[in-house]
């Protein structure tokens, strides 16, 4: 057996054969749980519709709510600074890049002059 001083911290000690079967062992009930389970499960029936409290499942497309929706009064209220963020996205990635450089490039000259 190896020496277990090396695997030692002060918090407890790391054994990767150990971590490897508690894992297997998690998986191993994992799948009895799972084995236990009702056998009468049918896909493509009833039993696979979401449970409304017994009300009818009406159109999903009248249901959905569109994140332009969602977020309106948040998009309203900042407006005017995304419209000056869109007019700098060009989708284009060496812009991004160029930006990242361009930034970091300014960071590290006031941290030299700070």
């Amino acid at each position: 057996m190896a020496d277990m001083s090396a695997l030692s911290s002060g918090f407890g000690w790391w054994h990767p054969l150990v971590w490897l079967g508690a894992f297997f062992l998690a998986l191993l009930l994992g799948f009895l749980i799972r084995a236990l389970g009702n056998k009468q499960y049918k896909k493509g029936t009833e039993q696979t519709k979401p449970f409304l409290s017994g009300n009818e499942e009406s159109d999903p497309n009248v249901l959905h709510v569109r994140a332009s929706n969602l977020y309106w009064g948040y998009l309203e209220t900042l407006k005017g600074y995304y419209d000056k963020l869109t007019a700098l996205h060009t989708g284009n990635p060496v812009d991004y890049l160029l930006w990242f450089f361009g930034s970091m490039a300014l960071i590290l000259l006031l941290g030299l002059i700070i």
